[in-house]
């Protein structure tokens, strides 16, 4: 027994077969140096057509070698973690901490109440001392909607809780469990529980969803529970006083469910907005809810997840403690980042949105190298880090000095003095989300990424956990434009921590390693990657048109240096994603979402960037979309591209496919005309490359000609596409 008392809570293995990957890495350095000697040996003379268009394409392969040198960097060493949750139950079950679990919202129509009461459901229901949880709701949108189902909500965890741990079901988000268990069969008790608590939950869900639809709380509903009155005195939305209600007070001994068994404390909150004063998107909100908590609660460890990510696994609170209550390293864990993971995925993921390389190889990498970045969602905190306290060697926590709950006071009085902390001038002339960094960083569209850089630079070690049993589980964007959105916020956000003083080469200089640094590069760098790549899209193509070689013929040797990198670096690519779960299609659909990515949302993330540095836009947050109209996901289940509307983006992407395809059939028309003289040997790579990219927009052809549905390209789009890439054609050839 001693033995095991001396035994950590969790372990880490290094990822298996990284010989084969630095032999890849080798062999694409050795050709990427044959390549850039033939750009170098073969510089057109002055005057002489597409010096400067070679120029440009030798640059611009020298930053997508830059480029790869960092994902190469994060993925050299990725490691891998387990956790001994039975271990820890043995040592710790009667001392297990408090856990404050923050869960934040902010439009009831964009994420509809029936959706945010599943995802706190589901955080309730953890397999975990009940009354050591905390579950506070954020509701940005101040809606009585939203108030009204936390209150169904509170009322049918009594019964859904003991019905999760009598029955150990999985997931314990109603919805998610009614709609993939596999129904029990016969009269078994099991089958007979199931059958009454959905129906009970069939009935609540029905309430709120009319509700919902009506728009507004009836007079009837209204008198049942006292907050309701608060939103008498709301203005609006944007202009309203704090409203703070406990619907459970855990330190309450009548607030049990149907077995007499403590239930968590629940808590909703509306942080007061003001016209005047700046509420900071989610970092404000989260901000308010660290104060509040710590107020009520103060447990040491806060979980905060969006509220479209329920919980998947009711160990995954275990799993975390693994990593902070290690006797040997858990002193020095800042944060445990779970991965992003999403239930509503199709077969070959059509907007390649399970970020399944990003979570399986990218960010074991970033662990290998120093420690995840934090994504926002989905992470433990132990609440110092979030207070701005640096880490020392010889911190040792001490888990009994924190107090679980606040005895000293009633509920309404504790609601009334913990109203202060979430006011507009609670932080005025304080450095809350500023530059010590005490709390959620302000002033960032990714204030979770800079956030959790600071708490490394302060000295804290971070983990990523990926159980086999995912932790959490959300909704991917159903359309297309949805994608690049939300892509464009992230690209413009990074962006712009790399270009300020919060860079990580200057933030963590001396404070991360070198190659953590350079991790974290991976991501701000996709703005500026947009460049290059909408050079390397429209240069050769109109050269091809213009009859200008920018590639080797292909009957000269130092044309096998561009086959072989090009071959290889996308062999991996497809063997990369087969690995980790995917299909040949959805590594298709990866490339595609590559390209337009990169031509749409980097750049204009990239733009945005520019035009707040000139004064002339300003941060805005935006919120994806977690529900979709039925005709938008039976097109979204089928794998067809969602268009259906008008967006500059979208003007750029079919502008640039018919640019490729005027020069691809104008490229072979030129080698057909010429073909006695072979002119093909020198614009085989070009051709290649020309028809590469039409074959790759082959939906929006599709949705610019031949789809005649509502997703389909706008009219609109289509002409002002058509006529933009024949200007470009004739720019070329006059």
């Amino acid at each position: 027994m001693a033995k095991d008392d001396n035994l950590p809570l969790f372990e880490t293995k290094s990822a298996k077969g990284r010989i084969l990957f630095q032999i890849y890495s080798l062999l694409i350095f050795v050709g990427t140096c044959f390549i850039f000697a033939y750009r170098l040996s073969h510089i057109p003379a002055k005057g002489e057509p597409g010096r400067w268009a070679w120029m440009g394409l030798f640059f611009s392969e020298l930053w997508f070698c830059f480029y790869w040198f960092v994902t190469t960097v994060v993925r050299w060493n990725p490691i891998y973690r387990n956790t001994f949750k039975d271990r820890l139950s043995h040592r710790y079950e009667k001392a297990l901490p408090g856990i404050d679990i923050f869960v934040c919202t902010a439009d009831p129509v964009i994420e509809p109440p029936v959706m945010v009461i599943n995802t706190v459901l589901s955080v309730m229901a953890y397999d975990y001392p009940p009354e050591k949880l905390s579950v506070y709701l954020s509701d940005d949108g101040c809606s009585d909607l939203t108030f009204y189902a936390m209150l169904e909500a509170s009322r049918f965890s009594k019964i859904w809780l003991p019905f999760c741990k009598k029955f150990k079901v999985e997931p314990r988000s109603p919805e998610a469990y009614f709609r993939t268990a596999v129904e029990p069969l016969g009269e078994t008790v099991l089958a007979k529980e199931r059958s009454t608590v959905k129906m009970l939950y069939e009935d609540m869900k029905k309430r709120i969803e009319n509700t919902t639809k009506l728009g507004q709380i009836s007079e009837e509903i209204s008198k049942e529970h006292k907050g309701f009155n608060e939103w008498i005195l709301v203005a609006s939305r944007h202009d309203h006083q704090t409203i703070l209600q406990i619907l459970i007070d855990g330190r309450d001994s009548e607030a049990v469910d149907i077995q007499g068994q403590p239930l968590p404390a629940l808590v909703y909150l509306a942080r007061e907005k003001r016209t005047q004063y700046h509420h900071h998107f989610k970092a404000g909100a989260m901000n308010a809810l660290i104060r509040v908590s710590s107020r009520i609660s103060n447990s040491p460890i806060i979980l905060n997840v969006d509220c479209d990510m329920y919980s998947n696994n009711s160990k995954s609170v275990r799993d975390a403690l693994c990593f902070f209550m290690d006797e040997e390293k858990g002193n020095e864990v800042g944060f445990v980042q779970f991965p992003q993971a999403f239930e509503n995925l199709t077969k070959n993921d059509v907007h390649s949105s399970s970020l399944n390389v990003t979570m399986q190889m990218e960010m074991p990498g970033f662990d290998g190298n120093g420690g995840p970045c934090y994504i926002g969602t989905g992470c433990f905190h132990r609440r110092e880090t979030l207070s701005g306290k640096k880490y020392n060697k010889n911190f040792k926590e001490d888990w009994k000095r924190w107090s679980n709950r606040s005895v000293e006071k009633s509920t309404r009085v504790l609601e009334e003095t913990s109203k202060v902390l979430a006011s507009c001038n609670y932080e005025e002339n304080t450095q809350w989300g500023k530059e010590v960094f005490i709390g959620v960083k302000y002033d960032s569209t990714v204030e979770d990424v800079l956030t959790g850089l600071a708490i490394q630079c302060r000295g804290w070690r971070s983990i990523y956990f990926n159980p086999e049993r995912k932790g959490f589980l959300g909704v991917a964007p159903t359309t297309l434009l949805q994608s690049l959105v939300q892509h464009r916020r992230w690209s413009d956000g990074d962006f712009q921590i790399f270009a300020s003083r919060h860079c990580p080469f200057v933030l963590g200089y001396k404070k991360i390693p070198l190659k953590l640094q350079l991790s974290y590069c991976i991501y701000p760098l996709w703005a500026p990657t947009s460049l290059t790549t909408l050079y390397y899209v429209i240069v050769p193509s109109l050269c091809l048109l213009k009859g200008i070689s920018l590639f080797p013929q292909i009957s000269n040797p130092w044309v096998l240096a561009f086959v072989f990198v090009i071959f290889l670096h996308r062999a991996y690519s497809l063997g990369e994603c087969i690995w980790f779960g995917g299909t040949f299609k959805g590594w298709w659909n990866d490339q595609r979402m590559w390209l337009y990515r990169r031509i749409t949302s980097y750049f204009f993330g990239l733009l945005d960037y520019i035009l707040k540095q000139l004064g002339f836009t300003k941060s805005t947050f935006f919120i994806t979309a977690k529900v979709a109209d039925d005709d938008v996901s039976q097109r979204y289940d089928q794998e067809v591209m969602e268009f259906g509307t008008s967006s500059p983006m979208f003007t750029i992407l079919a502008t640039l496919a018919l640019l490729n395809a005027f020069c691809f059939f104008g490229g072979l028309k030129r080698v057909i005309a010429d073909l006695e003289t072979m002119v093909w040997e020198q614009f085989a790579l070009q051709i290649l490359l020309c028809g590469l990219l039409v074959f790759i927009n082959l939906p929006v052809y599709q949705g610019l000609f031949f789809r005649k549905d509502v997703a389909s390209l706008p009219t609109s789009v289509s002409y002002q596409s058509t006529i933009f890439a024949l200007l470009a054609c004739v720019i070329a050839l006059y």
